[in-house]
């Protein structure tokens, strides 16, 4: 298989030169047979790069760039990684866009040795690690996917299709589905990818450029052989050992080549190792609420603007306490269910833990024990699992074995059907296998199976001999050198060891003589001679180390023979092992909304196949988190009813058409509502006293304002493109939500764009809407369009300042009061003065001669106010200024009192 990249490369690899070392022909062969990647060379201790490897890694890391000897006349630059310390430094290569071939060595270099003097240690790539065929935990997020997607053309009908396939081989889970050309950023967004494979053949086509415009997805080009439909059914019934893929359903052929795509990719990554992918689901088109990217950004659903998951949803919404809850959790919010009935029993299972909070809080501390099964369980099938992992499959099934026993206890399974069928999930491994699993496994479990040591003592009794030949070494050798040190009456004898001589018996040279002596000199042999000791050997004590040294190598084989056993059993039980963890994780979904939902005074949606949307004492739940958090007063709630009007015409929702200043809450009121809807149809309760939600196919978001300078976008081509998407895809079943249409450009050209907008939603898409702006005169149309209503946020003027109550109700603000918040902001007080009077004049309406006088009568650079010599004076003022209280009598004082009381009625009159 060819392969093309968009990432980092380097010059191809020289070939051996006449002079090359047999090491350095070695590792340039296979630095030739791997073009893509950077090789991570194993020699020792040490992962080594050499050449542009070495320089391209060396500025990468920050690692030191050496040299080690010459080829063709040259210095060969060389830079290294500590084995122990390679997970790190690979996830800073991958973040860079790399990809690392891992060459791993295969055998002992002492058995090379025996070879001959020349011989090169067998070396051989064991993997490929890229962005998207990560398994290691050091180098995933445990609680968020790691996908590889495969997107493959199908032209053969009027309309392009697409079929785009997934897989996270750290879990094992693979989906597929087919579709528009449209809906193709919308999935890619849904499943955020971290690597993306495409077809030679059609890597130009629009839809599948459109997706790399930012490089935030690696992509990577394969040969168009890569993506053959006809051998990729043949690749998935090897793969999944099966005469046909019916079970799966009827796959077109553009999904058949995007799955083979998938799964030749992840055979050649993983040098051969079977991955255990589960049987592929398939998308069936409406099955979920479709988001397109913009929107997703906007309402921040799973991760901030920033890229993080902190201010999300899903960060405020994740009460789960398992890793694979989590990403449960994430998938429902990123991806929210569209048929009502599935949504009820979602909603069914939460209530039951609603409701039953003793059964909440021991099964949520339960879970709180589960490992991640499924990660563990993809590393012990790609041969690279530790006995840690082989433990965490224990401690699961453990886990599973206590939840099924609280669910039976409490008798809430035939409840709710989800909690029924979890309850069946947890059933499904063998409990044979958490019996041997027990048996075998030591309870405290080093991390890596070369170490050996995990292996319970009793286990095995070949395995307690070695190890207690091996253990008990120290004793045997203590014994040997008493009896020695009596037979030679050298009572400073002692036995050492060391890597060079192995056991030895050394004494002080004064003592050595007697050694050298008969009938000493028959047992003991000389082995070495320094300045104040001597070293001897004797028979007995080289046959008691090869003893000792078979002894510890007989442990190790055996734990690595009963590793294997176990690895096999577990991989034996994938399909049980992969419905327990699934159980879990939705058990554990359940009872977090359960306990978001009691701590934060959410309430059960009522969902159904209705238009309705119908909102009471709503609050926007990251935005209340917020407010908690930081102890600043409760959010203030409201309402919001988008429902088709009992007199109104079937089928057409209402439009709210949103007034008031900046400042006052439009934009999260709005988001408020989107995010009430998604976390309904995510199977969630929902932040608000009342809510009535008929579902919705699609939800669109234009709020805020950002550009695209990558492409060449000004913030208002941004807004005009989002929401040409929006007017050419929002149907009936939709709920949109708009802000400051028309923002960007002039005024009446803004007005008159938000004006036929409201007319082509009401008109043509017929959805349900909020439209926020701060063009008033859009209040007209309320007045025009039957569905049209108009709301406001309400505020209250005190003592020359605005206050913001964020209330919403029926009616039209009259006033922006953006001037008022730019003093809030912290404008200079000659900027607002300035600014206040601008606008009076504006408002005024002053025109001369049919023209308007503002840039003659109001210079627009003027920045300070007037000299305070031209302010005008006030004569009570001055008055008063000039009056000293102290130097004045009673009477003096009642005079001017009559005095500024009679001038201040001649100024009134």
């Amino acid at each position: 298989m060819t392969e093309v990249t968009q990432d980092k490369t380097r010059p191809a690899a020289q070939p051996p030169g006449p002079g090359a070392t047999p090491m350095m022909a070695q590792y340039l062969e296979i630095r030739t047979a791997n073009p893509d990647c950077l090789l991570f060379y194993r020699m020792g201790d040490f992962y080594e790069l050499f050449f542009e490897d070495a320089v391209a890694a060396s500025a990468a890391l920050g690692i030191a760039l050496t040299k080690r000897g010459q080829h063709r006349g040259e210095d060969v630059p060389m830079a290294g990684v500590p084995v122990h310390a390679a997970q790190d430094y690979l996830k800073k290569l991958i973040a860079l866009g790399y990809r690392v071939a891992v060459c791993e060595q295969m055998e002992d270099p002492a058995e090379a040795k025996k070879r001959g003097s020349k011989a090169v240690v067998k070396r051989a790539v064991t993997r490929h690690v890229t962005p998207g065929t990560i398994t290691e935990d050091g180098l995933l997020d445990a609680r968020m996917h790691h996908a590889l997607a495969a997107i493959a053309a199908d032209r053969t009908g009027d309309t392009p299709q697409y079929a785009i396939a997934w897989t996270d081989i750290s879990t094992g889970e693979v989906e597929v589905g087919t579709f528009s050309a449209g809906g193709v950023e919308e999935e890619i967004a849904r499943i955020t990818p971290r690597e993306i494979l495409v077809s030679e053949a059609q890597a130009d086509y629009p839809a599948i450029l459109s997706l790399f415009r930012n490089d935030q997805v690696s992509q990577t080009v394969l040969s168009p052989s890569a993506f053959d439909s006809l051998a990729a059914e043949d690749l998935l019934k090897r793969h999944y050992g099966v005469a046909t893929l019916d079970g799966v359903g009827r796959l077109g052929r553009a999904e058949l080549s995007a799955l083979g795509a998938i799964a030749g990719y992840v055979d050649r990554t993983q040098a051969g190792k079977q991955a255990a992918l589960a049987l592929p689901r398939r998308r069936r088109s409406g099955d979920i609420m479709l988001i397109d990217p913009a929107t997703r950004a906007s309402l921040e659903l799973t991760r901030n603007l920033k890229g993080e998951r902190k201010g999300s949803l899903l960060s405020v919404a994740d009460r789960t306490v398992t890793a694979a809850g989590s990403r449960l959790l994430a998938t429902r919010i990123g991806g929210p269910a569209t048929e009502p009935a599935e949504i009820n029993r979602q909603l069914d299972a939460v209530g039951i833990f609603v409701e039953e909070a003793r059964l909440r809080a021991d099964l949520r501390a339960t879970l709180r024990a589960a490992p991640d099964m499924m990660r563990a369980l993809s590393r012990l099938s790609l041969e690279r699992g530790s006995p840690r992992d082989l433990g965490a499959i224990r401690t699961g099934l453990n886990a599973a074995r206590e939840a099924a026993v609280r669910l039976d206890e409490a008798e809430v399974a035939l409840k709710a059907a989800p909690i029924e069928a979890a309850g069946s999930g947890l059933r499904q491994p063998d409990p044979a296998l958490l019996s041997t699993l027990g048996d075998a496994l030591a309870d405290d479990l080093p991390p890596q199976r070369r170490d050996g040591g995990f292996v319970k003592a009793g286990y095995r009794p070949a395995l307690d001999e070695a190890r207690r030949l091996r253990d008990d070494s120290r004793k045997v050798i203590a014994a040997l050198q008493e009896r020695y040190a009596a037979d030679t009456a050298v009572k400073a004898l002692k036995i050492k060891h060391n890597n060079v001589l192995g056991y030895f018996v050394e004494v002080t040279a004064q003592n050595a003589d007697r050694l050298f002596k008969p009938p000493l000199s028959e047992t003991f042999i000389h082995r070495q001679t320094l300045a104040n000791a001597v070293r001897f050997t004797t028979v007995e004590l080289g046959a008691l180390e090869r003893k000792i040294v078979a002894a510890g190598d007989e442990a190790l084989a055996i734990e690595q023979a009963v590793f294997a056993e176990l690895q096999q059993a577990v991989i034996a039980e994938t399909a049980a092992l992969r419905a327990c963890s699934e159980a879990l994780a939705a058990l554990d979904v359940y009872a977090g909304l359960a306990e978001l939902a009691e701590s934060e005074g959410y309430s059960r949606p009522t969902v159904d196949a209705s238009l309705t949307f119908k909102i009471e004492g709503g609050r926007h739940p990251v935005v209340e988190d917020a407010l908690n958090r930081t102890h600043q007063g409760p959010f203030v709630t409201n309402d919001c009813d988008l429902s088709p009007a009992e007199d109104g015409p079937p089928g057409k929702g209402r439009m709210w058409l949103l007034t008031g200043p900046n400042m006052a809450g439009k934009s999260t009121f709005l988001r408020q509502n989107a995010l009430i809807a998604v976390l309904a149809q995510a199977g969630s309760y929902v932040p608000a006293r009342t809510a009535h939600i008929g579902v919705a196919d699609r939800l669109f978001s234009r709020v805020g304002a950002s550009d695209d300078l990558a492409q060449g976008r000004s913030t208002f081509m941004v807004e005009m493109v989002e929401t040409a998407a929006i007017l050419n895809q929002a149907g009936p079943r939709a709920i949109v939500i708009l802000d400051e249409i028309g923002r960007g450009t002039a005024t009446f050209d803004g007005l008159s764009i938000a004006w036929a907008a409201i007319e082509h939603l009401h008109e043509v898409n017929h959805c349900r809407v909020l439209f926020a702006t701060h063009y008033h005169e859009l209040t007209a149309l309320s007045g025009m369009l039957p569905r049209v209503e108009n709301a406001t946020m309400r505020v209250r003027e005190w003592k020359g300042e605005v206050v913001f109550l964020h209330e919403v109700t029926a009616g039209a603000a009259d006033r922006s009061y953006g001037i008022q918040v730019a003093k809030l902001a912290g404008l200079p007080p000659a900027v607002v003065e300035r600014a206040k009077d601008i606008l009076a004049r504006l408002e005024s309406g002053e025109r001369g001669e049919g023209k308007a006088t503002l840039i003659d009568d109001l210079p627009l650079f003027s920045s300070r106010p007037a000299p305070a010599a031209a302010a005008h004076i006030d004569p009570l003022r001055e008055r008063l200024d000039a009056i000293h209280p102290d130097n004045l009598t009673p009477r003096e004082a009642l005079e001017i009192v009559y005095e500024l009381k009679a001038a201040l009625r001649a100024e009134i009159t």
